[in-house]
């Protein structure tokens, strides 16, 4: 049977991959971003399979646009990919004021990237999301093991109760969620024009697989969590990180 997906972030690395691999299984995918050249060439790898919607999930208007889209084109959605974040120490870091307005700021920022982006997404298609749906949201490695700055870490640590209050909620619809925790992933944007070779070294040490994580791999997760044989499985947080968090 053919699904309706929708993805945050779904332009490139991770949600991207994600897309694309419900696409190959016959699914149709609703790209969700705020670049509109990244996600018509997106769309276009895709193939007529995927749509897309331009929209800041960061404010309610964004998502009453990717809502409406998704009611109007499909009128039910059946899986929620919450991947759209990031770390705005990362990406920005030059936007930070000095002192303690910095931290206010860096703190209110990775949680508008991190938890508004998917809790906006999540509420506005709640709604219209069929029985036996499957919400999808992402964490990282930094949940467990912090972040540097605190503030990316705590936000995806956000996302581990929320997963568990909406499992909780729509279970009885046969409706599941869950929260995806990655390591290091390469071939994302990430860490913006990208890491040094020590770091990513560093990163690949620190596993039991002596591999970087990546996209295809939260990919196949994703689908398989989605998929009807995951539907026992719920308000779980899954990591994927090849042994870097248990250690050596």
């Amino acid at each position: 049977m053919t699904r309706t997906v929708v993805v945050s972030g779904g332009g490139t690395g991770i949600g991207y991959a994600v897309a694309e691999r419900f696409a190959a299984d016959g699914d149709r995918v609703t790209l969700v971003g705020r670049r509109e050249e990244v996600l018509a060439e997106a769309a276009g790898k895709i193939g007529d399979q995927a749509s897309y919607v331009v929209a800041d999930l960061a404010e309610i208007e964004g998502a009453e646009t990717v809502a409406t889209h998704a009611a109007d084109r499909f009128g039910t959605v059946d899986v929620i990919v919450a991947n759209a974040g990031g770390n705005i120490g990362l990406q920005a870091p030059e936007q930070q004021p000095e002192g303690l307005a910095g931290v206010s700021w860096i703190w209110t920022e990775n949680l508008r990237l991190n938890v508004i982006t998917a809790v906006h997404l999540v509420e506005g298609l709640k709604p219209i999301l069929a029985d036996h749906g499957r919400i999808l949201l992402f964490s990282s490695i930094a949940a467990y093991r912090g972040s540097g700055s605190g503030s990316y870490a705590a936000s995806k640590a956000a996302l581990h109760p929320y997963a568990i209050d909406l499992s909780a909620e729509l279970g009885h619809r046969g409706i599941t969620a869950n929260v995806i925790a990655p390591g290091y992933v390469q071939d994302t944007e990430f860490f913006g024009a990208g890491i040094s070779e020590q770091r990513r070294a560093w990163n690949i040490d620190l596993t039991h697989s002596k591999r970087p994580g990546t996209p295809a791999d939260i990919a196949a997760l994703a689908h398989w969590l989605a998929a009807p044989e995951g539907g026992n499985v719920t308000a779980q947080i899954i990591q994927s990180n090849g042994g870097a968090l248990a250690g050596r």
